[in-house]
């Protein structure tokens, strides 16, 4: 039977110490928190969030012009298409 199942409120360190491994696997499976009691407070076991995709993003520097200056721009001479793959 899952651990988080069997209690209702925050478990004892020692109830923790005889059970790491399965309250740390449950807690990854299951992403639910688990609180334990020590000396009259409570801890968190929390699974961490992975970051998204977005904020490992590195920041690029954006247009140095304004838009309306790319238009009507001449390439042809720079450009000859042999960079291609």
């Amino acid at each position: 039977m899952p651990i988080m199942m069997i209690m209702k409120s925050a478990m004892t360190l020692s109830a923790l110490r005889a059970n790491l491994y399965r309250v740390v696997d449950e807690v990854l499976e299951t992403g639910m928190p688990v609180e334990i009691l020590r000396k009259g407070r409570k801890v968190r076991i929390v699974p961490e969030r992975p970051a998204s995709k977005l904020s490992r993003l590195k920041k690029r520097p954006g247009l140095v012009c304004k838009p309306e200056e790319l238009l009507g721009l001449d390439w042809s001479s720079t450009w000859t298409g042999h960079d291609l793959p």
